[in-house]
């Protein structure tokens, strides 16, 4: 039987979503992500559950938004998820965000072959591949420059990229705007807890893909002193 209650919420980009499912009632917030997530995202949770008359013990499962993403966010969402499930003693679905991309772009726009996309700052995106005619084993995201993607005839592209990256992407693509929505989340979390996607608390992290993103003392030392190295 597919769960019935479940919260489930992204702060891996700009936006806070936020939804939370009761049976057949979807309810949903959007916010403020960023630096300001960390600030909202439990008194949204709190409201949300009060709405539709749940306690956070009841719920089947806390679905979050595992990354890629911004650092920060991922890391909020994550200790967030682990501090309710601990509490509460309910399992954590870590959802891939780019996977969440591509469901939104399916649900809104009916694309079923989605490159999904996000923002990966300091002039790259994050990119995976999602063709839900075809479900195979999960896909795998990358981390490339805009110029590197490769988009197999006929798929459309999805995400939060093109205002920065749009004339630098393949221009015959049709192209949607789309985010790793909790509604979106909510609307995959049946398939991946029947495959055993569910977790421990203490067994969910992040996924961040760029493992580093800035550089030691020693590390820049050693690239100024190496001729014609230009540190980033």
């Amino acid at each position: 039987m597919a769960s019935t209650k479940l919260l489930a919420f992204d702060t891996s980009t700009e936006l806070l979503s936020v939804a939370v499912r009761h049976g057949d009632r979807v309810i949903a917030r959007a916010g403020a992500g960023g630096a300001q997530a960390s600030g909202t995202l439990i008194p949204l949770i709190r409201q949300l559950l009060a709405e539709v008359g749940l306690a956070m013990a009841e719920l089947d499962a806390i679905a979050f938004g595992r990354g890629p993403g911004s650092f920060t966010g991922l890391r909020t969402a994550c200790s967030v998820a682990q501090g309710l499930g601990f509490g509460a003693g309910v399992s954590l679905l870590p959802i891939d965000t780019l996977h969440a991309v591509a469901e939104d772009a399916r649900h809104r726009f009916g694309a079923l072959q989605v490159v999904a996309l996000l923002d990966a700052r300091m002039d790259e995106l994050y990119a995976a591949r999602y063709d839900f005619e075809r479900p195979e084993a999960p896909a795998e995201p990358q981390l490339m420059a805009p110029e590197q993607l490769q988009v197999p005839p006929g798929w459309a592209l999805a995400g939060n990229v093109f205002a920065a990256y749009g004339e630098r992407l393949p221009p015959s693509a049709a192209r949607h705007d789309a985010l790793p929505t909790a509604e979106a989340m909510l609307r995959l979390a049946p398939d991946l807890l029947a495959a055993g996607r569910a977790v421990a608390p203490a067994q969910a992290w992040p996924l961040y893909v760029r493992d580093k993103v800035a550089q030691t003392t020693e590390e820049r030392a050693a690239l100024k002193a190496t001729p014609g190295s230009q540190s980033t």
